[in-house]
Order: structure tokens, then C-alpha cells, then sequence
């Protein structure tokens, strides 16, 4: 386990919680079939780490994402896991019904901040998906099942460029009227600058105050752990990621991998910020995800360790001349 330093700010949240999606957002996009008892593995030694929140998996049509199509089967697998919560992405009232049916923990609903990227991912407008995602929530309501709310392209589309922050501003606040109270902004193709991620939270904040903000970053340009910090800055403590840096809409272009979920726990915890995870362990799971996925993925740390992991001397050559 890592050693606690003293934060170098007073004002960070004292403790954030960890999101992994790497088994949605991230297998997703893989063509090659991972085989359901795989999937179930990888999320119990996930849990075995000590992460506790999940967006396991979709109940899309498995003709847009077949990848993920034995959803149910994951769920079912992963049962008798306590204190765990396994949410899942529901397009449709059609995904809400098989999401209740296979005893899921929470639904996310998904609508973009742009409307061309919201034509490709869902192939809807705007206004029809919100309608789509009222019927979500009233269904999940009936069976008790809480909803959670997400914008893709919060902070770019890579079809329009600059989103404006009333677009963020206009699905969030149909989403408070719809009774959901969790938002998660989507940085879908790593178009999120600290700049960017400070002014929508504060205008979210400002604007909706009952509403519980989580930040979704991807790393495409390399900034994804500089939006952590200003996310932290800003007194976000839900965060997004995926192990061994996995991750990548199919429908946008140039779309790379999230952030790295042992990077993230690396950075918290030299921050002085609690996370309940074993770095060691979570670095372990990255390493085997990366055998089961047969490619190298950009996950550092679990490359490289904890930052204070030290090699005996006799490890490397000693320099000549």
C-alpha cells in the first residue's frame, strides 16, 4: 500500500472515487471476441484491488457494439460481489428493460453536447434522444434502479470543434428535470483543457447545484491528468477511467484511449488522496489485461511502478568511459 503524504493543497477533496469502465468503454472497441468468464475475471481481480463502482458494461443493440452483447452474463457473474456497485449503459427503453432484468445497480443515460456527434453515436437528434432517456427514467424509477446522466463531447466535438458551455448547460438541466442528480462530463475524443474543465464545472456548479458532478477524461493529447488536477482544483471527487489506459469512442474519429485508472490512482495518492485501492494490485490486473487484449496499451505506471519503487543497483550496467 502507498505511504500518505501531506497534500501540497488543503482544499482537494480528502478522498475521490474511482469509476472503472475499462470493461465498457474500454473492451468495446476491441474486435476480437473476449470471452465472458475473461471479462468477469478481470473485473473480480478489480475488485480484489480495492475499486468499488463499475460501469461493467451496455445494453446496446449488439449490432452498434457487439463486443458487449453477453452483458447480461457479466452481470450474472459477478453476483455475489458485496459492496460493489455495477452500472451499465442504457441507450433505450429497450436496453432499460434487459438492464432490469439482469439485476444491474445503476443506469447511465448518455446524451452528446453536440448534435452531429449525437447523429453518429446514437444516430438520433438531440431532442430525441432526451426523449428516449425520459423514458429511461421513468422505467428505472418504477423498478428502483438509480439513473446517473452523461454528456458526451462536454468539451469538444470532433465533428463541430468548440462546444458551447450553454449546450453542456441545456442537456444538464433536462437531466435535473428528469430527477437525475449524477453528471458525468464526457471528454470523448481528449478535447478537455484545465481551462475548460474549471469553466464548466463552475458554470455546472453555479447553475445546478444539486447536481453531482463526475469527470470522464480521455488522453488523446496528453492532457488527461492535467484535467484531473483541475477537476480536483474544482472540488470534483468522481472521476472516470479505465485500467491499463484502454478506452475509445468507435464513433469518432481519433478517438484514443481514457485515462489510465493506475495512473490516476498513482497521481491521488501523491496528492495525499484516498482512494481504498492497492496500487500494487490494480498494476497486476493492468498487466494481465494487457495479455488478454495481446497488444501494448499506454498504462506508465504499470510499466514503470509506484514512483518510490527502487531496483537493486546490479539490475543495470554501470556506464563506461
Amino acid at each position: 500500500m502507498h505511504t500518505m503524504l501531506r497534500p501540497y493543497r488543503t482544499d482537494f477533496p480528502r478522498r475521490v472515487q474511482i469509476v472503472e469502465v475499462g470493461t465498457r468503454d474500454g473492451f468495446q472497441a476491441i474486435e476480437g471476441w473476449i470471452p465472458t468468464a475473461t471479462k468477469a475475471a478481470v473485473l473480480k481481480a478489480l475488485i480484489v484491488s480495492g475499486l468499488r463502482h463499475f460501469e461493467a458494461t451496455s445494453f446496446v443493440s449488439p449490432r452498434a457494439v457487439p463486443q458487449l452483447r453477453d452483458g447480461a452474463e457479466v452481470l450474472a457473474e459477478l453476483s455475489a460481489s458485496k459492496g460493489v456497485t455495477l452500472s451499465a449503459l442504457v441507450p433505450n427503453l429497450r436496453g432499460a428493460e434487459a438492464a432490469i432484468a439482469a439485476g444491474v445497480g445503476a443506469m447511465v443515460v448518455f446524451v452528446s453536447a453536440s448534435d452531429s456527434h449525437n447523429l453518429k453515436n446514437l444516430n438520433r437528434s438531440r431532442a430525441e434522444s432526451l426523449a428516449a432517456v425520459q423514458a429511461v427514467s421513468t422505467r428505472a424509477a418504477e423498478a428502483g434502479v438509480p439513473v446517473q446522466g452523461a454528456i458526451a463531447t462536454a468539451f469538444g466535438c470532433p465533428f463541430e470543434g468548440d462546444v458551447p458551455v450553454g449546450q453542456v448547460l441545456e442537456v444538464a438541466r433536462a437531466y435535473h428535470a428528469m430527477g437525475i442528480r449524477r453528471l458525468t462530463l464526457g471528454d470523448t475524443t481528449g478535447m478537455a483543457t484545465p481551462p475548460l474543465v474549471r469553466e464548466r464545472v463552475q458554470v455546472l456548479n453555479a447553475e445546478l447545484p444539486q447536481m453531482e458532478i463526475a469527470l470522464h477524461f480521455h488522453n488523446t493529447r496528453g492532457l488527461g491528468l492535467a484535467n484531473v488536477m483541475a477537476g480536483l482544483e474544482a472540488g470534483v471527487w468522481i472521476y472516470e477511467s479505465s485500467v491499463a489506459g484502454l478506452g475509445g469512442c468507435p464513433f469518432a474519429p481519433g478517438a484514443t484511449g481514457n485515462i489510465c485508472t493506475e495512473d490516476l490512482v498513482c497521481l491521488l495518492h501523491e496528492c495525499g488522496i484516498e482512494t481504498g485501492v492497492d496500487l500494487d494490485a490494480l498494476c497486476a490486473v493492468a498487466r494481465e489485461v494487457e495479455q488478454v487484449i495481446g497488444r501494448p496499451l499506454p498504462g506508465q505506471v504499470m510499466k514503470a511502478g509506484p514512483r518510490l519503487q527502487t531496483a537493486p543497483m546490479d539490475s543495470v550496467r554501470t556506464a563506461c568511459g
